[in-house]
């Protein structure tokens, strides 16, 4: 942990938010595959509508996927890359259903609370660290995601 003294946290700390950061990760990059998947894979009437959305998600996801992994390493840690890595962490699972519009907005829903509720529970741990950088990061995160979930579940007509 290196980088800890050059910005200013005690090495534990970044140990412990590094950690949840590759846990964070690693939901980030399944989370992207699969909505990659139904980017690719989605049919029916549906399609237009859902085919461009899940491009315009998926683009958002690999920008957040870089700036956690570069955040990882301003805290002196090594964030994982391997997909074998991934699916150890990750509490988002392979999506298999990739062609039904419903399903799979069910599937991204379900991703955003893991991702959500995990970003909240960094919160916390930056919080008690003096972690701004990485708290201001999960913040942002949230409240944007909060907002996809809001239009996702209106959709649904939920």
């Amino acid at each position: 942990m290196k980088n800890s003294n050059i910005i200013g946290l005690k090495e534990a700390d970044c140990l412990k938010i590094a950690e949840q950061l590759n846990i964070l990760l690693a939901d980030y990059s399944i989370f992207y595959q699969n909505t990659r998947g139904a980017h690719w894979n989605i049919k029916g009437e549906q399609f237009f509508t859902l085919h461009p959305k899940f491009e315009e998600l998926y683009n958002n996801l690999v920008v957040k996927i870089d700036e956690i992994a570069e955040r990882i390493l301003t805290l002196g840690g090594v964030p994982n890359h391997n997909y074998s890595d991934y699916l150890k962490l990750s509490s988002i699972k392979e999506s298999k259903e990739v062609s039904d519009g419903t399903k799979c907005v069910e599937n991204i829903l379900a991703s955003f609370k893991i991702i959500i509720d995990l970003q909240r529970d960094v919160l916390d741990l930056t919080e008690k660290a003096g972690d701004e950088g990485t708290n201001s990061q999960m913040s942002d995160y949230i409240t944007e995601q909060e907002k996809e979930v809001w239009m996702y579940n209106s959709y649904l007509g939920k």
